[in-house]
């Protein structure tokens, strides 16, 4: 009896567009592809904010130290003043623009050749994503290494001086935390492939999971098209306000570094949520100027609708686009959900998966940075070497009120959903998991079989 070769299992197929076989070169592809779309984005985003002019050629490095903490690594700043100066620094940020645009193009690289399939078993699933991540753990580890330097920094006037009398020369810079890098790069990684399955409807679940699809897919599906669309709709308006009041350069750094660490709290503030933030110093926020003039306070500032009104009556809006777009993933919810499901579980499903996206957000959202630079152990120097940046969320306020929101809108979407349907003759409903049909192929094609290499 001849052994089936890779090409004949991926002639195991319902009957469809034929299957892409996969193993270790579609892995590598998806992985390279990643890397590749993130270092671009990356790197623009470093050149429209003037990064290029970072010294000792330091903006490959720089490129790398931004994928990695995209990836949730750990990169921390450091440096070195000499025998009678001190430095000080901190660094908690995850540039979301890059992040989300490496998350969209892996998962779209790993949700591929499983499309268009009846079934796929545990072990299958399981074997394909091992491929990705055993690719991604090296491609960690050498932008790890990469994203390493220190350089001088100038310092001027009496304190440049006072720096040659002594002798201080100092060095900053930043370094990565390997083992740190490696655990949350492939949590990042575990965490973008399980998201990608939970919302692709033309992905089969193993067996196991089959049943709980249709009770979790179609709300996730619908909030993460929420959190995708207020992405859209910032880049909308930066590039009108780039065409408008100028600044491209800066607004392109902000697209293609921070967008969603900025629409993605607005999005909560809407919801009546509060943040505490706090800017000192030199070091600013990539943000609108309204921000940036709440923000830059001598003490910790709050964040939410009533103070951002207080200055922009047109903040406002925020709760009417939340509106408009909540019940829109409300009405996705239940448009996607079985025909006959009441409307407490549509309202439960979606409030549930609200409030684990604004958990999400407010634990990638945050920002704290730090840094200074001491003389003779008094003070900071001041003259541009020290600023702080703090974006801290209140938590349980947040996810309660998501809760609300989720629960209201699916009260709301539900019942009028379920009356269209029924008007419509069912016409609306939308078909469940596609039935598994006969192979063309091996005769015991329906059980599960590991990716082949």
């Amino acid at each position: 009896m001849s052994v089936p070769t890779s090409s004949d299992r991926a002639a195991v197929r319902t009957d469809g567009p034929p299957i892409a076989p996969y193993g270790w070169f579609q892995a590598v592809w998806t992985v390279l592809a990643g890397l590749v779309v993130m270092g671009v984005v990356a790197a623009l985003g470093l050149w429209a904010a003037g990064g290029t002019h970072i010294p000792e050629n330091g903006f490959p490095r720089a490129v790398a130290a931004v994928v990695v903490v995209a990836v949730g690594g750990s990169v921390r700043l450091a440096g070195d003043a000499g025998p009678l100066a001190g430095s000080r620094a901190g660094l908690t940020v995850m540039p979301l623009s890059v992040t989300l645009a490496g998350a969209l193009v892996i998962a779209a690289g790993f949700l591929r050749p499983l499309r268009h399939r009846a079934v796929a078993g545990a072990p299958e699933l399981a074997g394909w994503a091992a491929r990705i991540a055993v690719l991604w753990l090296p491609a960690l580890i050498g932008m790890a290494l990469a994203a390493r330097q220190t350089f001088p920094v100038p310092l001027g006037g009496t304190i440049g001086d006072i720096g040659q009398l002594f002798g201080i020369a100092p060095r900053i810079g930043y370094t990565t935390d390997l083992p740190q890098t490696v655990v949350f790069g492939l949590l990042w990684l575990a965490g973008v492939l399980v998201i990608a399955l939970l919302v692709s409807p033309g992905v089969p679940l193993p067996d196991r999971l089959r049943h709980r699809q249709e009770s979790v897919r179609p709300a996730a599906y619908a909030v993460v098209a929420l959190l995708l669309a207020y992405v859209a709709l910032g880049v909308v308006i930066a590039l009108v306000v780039a065409a408008t009041r100028g600044h491209p350069a800066q607004t392109l750094a902000v697209i293609l570094l921070g967008l969603p660490n900025l629409v993605w709290p607005l999005f909560t503030i809407g919801l009546g949520a509060t943040w505490h933030g706090r800017v000192d110093g030199p070091l600013g926020l990539p943000a609108p100027h309204l921000l940036d003039e709440v923000l830059r306070t001598p003490d910790v500032s709050t964040l939410n609708l009533r103070t951002l009104t207080a200055h922009d009556g047109r903040v406002w809006w925020l709760v009417v686009v939340n509106a408009v777009l909540v019940l829109a993933a409300a009405w996705l919810t239940a448009v996607r959900s079985p025909a006959g499901t009441r409307a407490w579980w549509h309202a439960a499903r979606l409030a549930g998966a609200l409030v684990a996206a604004v958990l999400v957000i407010c634990l990638v959202c945050r920002i704290r940075a730090h840094y200074g630079l001491s003389l003779l152990g008094v003070g900071d120097l001041g003259g541009g070497l020290s600023g702080v940046l703090m974006l801290t969320p209140q938590w349980w306020t947040a996810l309660g009120l998501a809760a609300l929101w989720g629960l209201a809108a699916g009260f709301v979407a539900g019942p009028a959903e379920g009356r269209l349907r029924r008007r419509g003759g069912g016409r609306g409903e939308v078909p469940g998991p596609v039935p598994r049909r006969k192979a063309t192929a091996e005769p015991d094609s329906g059980s599960a079989r590991p990716p082949d290499g």
